[in-house]
């Protein structure tokens, strides 16, 4: 009876009931064989019977059992989605508690799903399309356009907006992102075309990332126009916990069709003018250039190259000797890595380093290097050869303890002697790796292995944070080096410096020396290490040990 509505199932009681008094009747009335006249007996009185069912159903069920008939019917809808109907009336009039109950589901169920979709689609700091609502939204608009409508898509950079978070506290920071959500819909109303049902979409992708995407312009000087107004609106102070806080940003525009007509093409566009944008000192918009493309298709082409380098194992290792400045021994040899690309021959670190980083595969280069670092070592102390080995450690692998510990079993395991390892460590990283990163380094020095510090000259310097660290040497950067012997300036300098480094108890070793000039100088003003083309190039290791077995100590003057 699951098909039979209530309503329906009262009027089926009904004659069931007349049925079964027809058959008592029948019964009872009959005295023997069965005729007409006891039937019509029978039968009036179930006619009755039925009729008296039906006229209590009809005044006591049948009104209410409608009631209910039409709020299943009602609440069927809802689960497909109706929550906004009205309850239906004859609920309202039979069952009032019931209207009372459904209308009340339906008002909490329709907030609850409006929040949760307010959740899913819009940020929750700005009000704003989140980064799935815009680029569903901004896809339906772009698909809408006809083929050579013009467009643009704004990519916008928060330029100071870390250091209001970690000086003023995520909370001001918040305010601070939906004021500049605010600042953002005024820019894009102020630009808007009037009257054009396809009004401008900001987003916000995510931290202090936004997006405007304009769905209409006249020419390409409009998206400057945006731009600045952008720029404008950011560079005025917010007041913030009762002081105003400056920011700025930096904006990225990308133009339909000429830079896509995809959003992933205008993303990636925008995205890449806004780090153009960046790289030429913040507070700028810049446009997508072909320069720009290019550069994009070069970092490609070189992520794929360097990824077969890695599987192709086409890196090698060079060694630059560095000698003693009191009697020419050859004390040490840096370890510089080369890669040999199939095509363009020897590669300088200078000219991928950048990009392995970036994406990550400086790791499985730095645990090829830690490999062949360990080998070698081992192979020299084997052959009695005591000059250290000295290691360059990028900034990827300064941030993770791991690798110093990797290194140490790779020494461990190979049987290398750690008297024979030096890491170098730039001075930016050496005044910012933790604590856990200083504790992985100094138990590789208690094997023996010494520590430098590489490029000193260059950054900001703690000289207490210097003293802390566990250091042996310290390389002068070639900026010190290279006018030594034509400035009196520069000799000031650079023995001032040697004097400090002198200070905390470490040696001074001098890179980048070029010319004679250059090497007496620095050896008279108390440079302990010399290294440099006029000593002699980076060479691979027979070379280099064909060529300490041959001088073992150079010439220099008293």
């Amino acid at each position: 009876m699951d098909g039979f509505s209530l309503k329906s199932r009262a009027i089926a009681f009904a004659l069931c009931a007349g049925a079964f008094v027809f058959i008592l009747a029948l019964a009872a009335t009959t005295r023997g064989p069965f005729d007409v006249a006891s039937a019509s007996r029978a039968l009036i009185a179930a006619i009755i019977c039925a009729a008296m069912c039906w006229a209590y159903a009809e005044r006591t069920i049948a009104s209410t059992a409608a009631a209910i008939d039409a709020a299943i019917e009602r609440l069927t809808r809802a689960a497909n989605g109706d929550l906004q109907s009205e309850i239906p009336q004859e609920v309202e009039q039979c069952v009032p508690p019931l209207a009372h109950a459904m209308e009340g589901l339906f008002r909490q169920l329709h907030g609850n799903l409006e929040s949760v979709q307010r959740l899913a689609l819009y940020d929750p700091v700005t009000g704003l399309p989140n980064r799935t609502h815009f680029r569903r939204s901004c896809e339906r608009m772009l698909a809408e356009l006809p083929p050579d409508a013009m467009a643009a898509l704004f990519f916008i950079d928060l330029d100071r907006f870390k250091a209001v978070n970690d000086t003023l506290g995520h909370a001001v920071g918040d305010q601070l992102l939906g004021m500049v959500a605010n600042r953002l819909r005024a820019v894009a109303d102020r630009f808007a075309i009037e009257g054009d049902a396809r009004q401008p979409l900001i987003g916000r992708l995510s931290g202090d990332e936004f997006t405007i995407y304009f769905p209409e312009l006249g020419h390409v000087r409009d998206a400057d126009r945006v731009g600045r107004g952008i720029l404008f609106a950011l560079s005025e102070p917010f007041d913030l916990a009762d002081q105003e806080v400056s920011i700025g940003a930096s904006v990225g525009i990308a133009i339909r069709p000429e830079h896509g007509s995809s959003l992933t093409d205008l993303m990636r566009a925008a995205d890449a003018a806004m780090y153009h944008a960046k790289a030429k000192g913040r507070g700028r918009a810049e446009h997508f250039t072909d320069h720009l493309a290019n550069e994009i298709a070069e970092r490609a082409v070189l992520e794929s190259d360097l990824r077969m380098a890695v599987e192709r194992n086409e890196f090698t290792l060079v060694y630059q000797p560095q000698i003693s400045a009191g009697d020419g021994r050859i004390v040490a040899a840096e370890a510089l890595l080369r890669w040999q690309h199939p095509t363009r021959g020897l590669c300088l670190p200078g000219s991928f380093i950048g990009r392995a980083e970036e994406t990550g595969l400086i790791v499985e280069i730095g645990e090829w290097v830690v490999e062949h670092v360990a080998a070698t070592i081992a192979r020299w102390g084997a052959m009695g050869i005591e000059q250290r080995m000295a290691v360059n450690i990028s900034p990827r692998q300064l941030d993770h303890a791991a690798f110093f510990r990797r290194l140490r079993e790779a020494m461990q395991a190979a049987g290398a002697p750690a008297r024979l390892l030096e890491l170098e460590i730039t001075e930016t990283l050496a005044m910012h790796c933790s604590r856990e990163v200083i504790d992985a380094i100094a138990a590789l020095r208690s094997d023996g292995a010494t520590v430098a510090v590489d490029d000193f000259g260059t950054g900001y310097s703690n000289l207490a944070r210097l003293r802390d660290l566990p250091l042996d040497r310290v390389k002068l950067d070639r900026s010190l080096v290279e006018n030594v012997a034509t400035s009196a300036e520069a000799r000031t300098i650079a023995h001032a410096v040697i004097g400090l480094i002198h200070g905390i108890g470490c040696e001074v070793v001098a890179e980048g020396i070029e010319t004679e000039a250059q090497l007496e100088v620095l050896r008279v003003i108390g440079c302990d290490i010399l290294q440099g083309y006029v000593i002699a190039k980076p060479m691979a290791e027979g070379a280099f040990l064909e060529w300490a077995s041959a001088a073992p100590r150079l010439a220099l003057r008293a």
